[in-house]
């Protein structure tokens, strides 16, 4: 089978073989990887350096020539005084050899025909900026300055920090700064096969050290195989060819993922601004004829997970009791709570919060429903201690709760974490809330007793625990969250920011079926989420196994 036609034949595998980060989404929280063209773009180099991308010439000089004439042209620099004469390098023994090479190749030793000069130190300070030469650091451009230190077309390679980094430097000249190494190939060999090379042979991999460092001898010790020259030139031509089309099909993939989100989220919208009941009914169910093709992505997930939370506390996930106390009532036995909290000395008397304006107000609430502001219905505690007097008591930071879920994903003790200063007591059953940028709006639901980072707030609720805890999860919390962020200079929500937000209360007996509702409809996105995860390891396994088939 020809390369093209394991290509076009496989097509559909390269393109669905997605691989999301964190909570996904192009151009949101997450990343979606388009695995499968990324191992089709390194089945492609590696193809190419083991020379099946294209058909030999039986006529084409053979490498060892090529070779001869490399060794003649490093001496004669050495003889100038240019480059250094180098150690002898060991001949490639046959286990070093990775995969046989076609009739007229050859292995070799990078170090036998390469250099790898070291860069010039160039403070910010000492640079002009004013555009003549590039500046190149370990990982590619950081200014320009009026004169080169190196004075033709080149390959960067990251010395320090980014180990192994590569860049093509095509102008006539350049700067190469001391964190990085400059390579210009020998006159007979094509640069932008050597840069394709170069991609193949896992520079990163050999930096060492917590700052990983490149040294340029382990890089010369390498074993790399050398096509004859009028091949290199002929393989440089297939590679573009096949990345441009790399190219296209990841313009179409992220296109089509754009448009099918942007159709997912105008969808949902009318979830949220469905006026009654029997509305809600009508697109809900225009959804549910095409549930198996909208929500076939992370980020629709979370999309639908997210608009069902709002749909909660705008009062319409739930039907409501005509016969229920309002939140009225429910929020003026609060108040009296409280105050004889107060009174009975185990609670602080908070100053009292502004009512609530119909300006404010984000949208309409269901009959028996009222506004308020979170501070009427919480305390928020400040019960500080030394964590040394707590060591076997489990600790909790925002690192450890996942974002928009309520969840903490791992469990440590005091000791453990190792953290010095004061903590906050929590108790099992309050929210615990985290106040800091950038993990504002993280919480969740003590399940135990134990000690908070200073950076978040242990909450009393006064209303249902559960509740609450998807409102300060939902959007319409997160909006005035960002709002209130921006208004005040510290990099955190202080108390009185915190108290003023408004949230939406229902009458008692909805509390605990709004939140029973959420925890139903999460459960089944999370199981969508599940078998599209299985679905997407199915599909890069896939890719993988096409790889290897193709190589060997």
């Amino acid at each position: 089978m020809t390369v093209e036609k394991l290509i076009t034949d496989h097509i559909d595998i390269w393109s669905s073989a997605l691989q999301t980060r964190s909570m996904a989404g192009r151009g949101s929280n997450g990343k979606i990887d388009l695995y499968g063209i990324k191992k089709l773009r390194e089945l492609i180099l590696e193809l190419a350096v083991r020379g099946k991308l294209v058909p030999q010439d039986p006529n084409d000089e053979p490498a060892s020539e090529l070779l001869k004439r490399i060794a003649a042209e490093k001496a004669e620099l050495v003889k100038q005084g240019k480059i250094k004469k180098q150690k002898p390098l060991p001949e490639i023994s046959e286990d070093e050899k990775p995969f046989e090479l076609p009739k007229g190749w050859e292995w070799v030793r990078l170090g036998n025909i390469y250099e790898m000069e070291y860069g010039n130190n160039l403070p910010q300070e000492k640079r002009t900026n004013t555009g003549e030469y590039n500046v190149y650091g370990s990982n590619g451009v950081v200014g320009t300055h009026n004169v080169a230190c190196v004075n033709s077309p080149c390959i960067v390679i990251g010395r320090k920090g980014s180990a192994g980094a590569l860049n093509l430097s095509l102008n006539i000249g350049c700067w190469v700064t001391d964190v990085a190494y400059s390579t210009i190939p020998p006159i007979a060999m094509n640069l932008d096969f050597v840069f394709m090379q170069f991609h193949t042979l896992g520079l990163d991999s050999l930096g060492k050290g917590i700052k990983p460092g490149l040294n340029r001898n382990d890089a010369y010790g390498l074993a790399i195989a050398i096509p004859p020259q009028n091949e290199q030139q002929n393989i440089v031509l297939k590679v573009k060819e096949f990345m441009s089309l790399c190219d296209q099909l990841e313009q179409q993939s992220f296109t089509s993922l754009d448009a099918h989100q942007q159709l997912v989220e105008t969808l949902l919208s009318t979830l949220t601004d469905s006026q009654n009941a029997e509305e809600l009914a009508e697109n809900w169910a225009r959804i549910s004829l095409h549930f198996d093709t909208l929500f076939t992505t992370e980020a629709s997930i979370d999309a639908l997970k997210q608009t069902i939370l709002q749909l909660a506390v705008m009062g319409k996930l739930v039907p409501q009791d005509p016969n229920d106390e309002s939140a009225s009532e429910l929020l003026k036995r609060i108040e009296q709570e409280k105050a004889q909290l107060v009174k009975e000395g185990k609670i602080k008397k908070q100053k009292p919060l502004p009512p609530v304006s119909d300006e404010e107000k984000p949208f309409e609430l269901p009959k028996g429903w009222e506004w308020c502001r979170i501070g009427n219905v919480i305390n928020i505690r400040a019960e500080l201690v030394k964590p040394e007097n707590y060591y076997e008591s489990f600790q909790v930071a925002p690192d450890i709760i996942e974002k928009g879920t309520g969840k903490v994903i791992s469990k440590r003790t005091v000791k453990e974490s190792g953290i010095k200063g004061p903590n906050s007591r929590f108790y099992k059953n309050q929210i615990v809330y985290s106040k800091i940028r950038p993990s504002l709006s993280k919480a969740f639901i003590a399940e135990y007793d134990g000690l908070c980072s200073a950076d978040m707030y242990p909450l009393d609720c006064f209303i249902n625990t559960g509740y609450l805890l998807k409102v300060i999860l939902s959007e319409v919390f997160l909006t005035q969250v960002r709002a209130a962020e921006n208004r005040i200079k510290m990099p955190k929500l202080n108390v009185e920011s915190l108290s003023n937000i408004l949230i939406p209360v229902p009458p008692a007996g909805i509390q605990s079926a709004v939140f029973s509702k959420i925890s139903q409809m999460d459960t089944f996105c999370d199981t969508l989420k599940y078998r599209l995860q299985s679905a997407q390891q199915t599909q890069l396994h896939l890719a993988d196994a096409l790889t290897d088939a193709a190589l060997n």
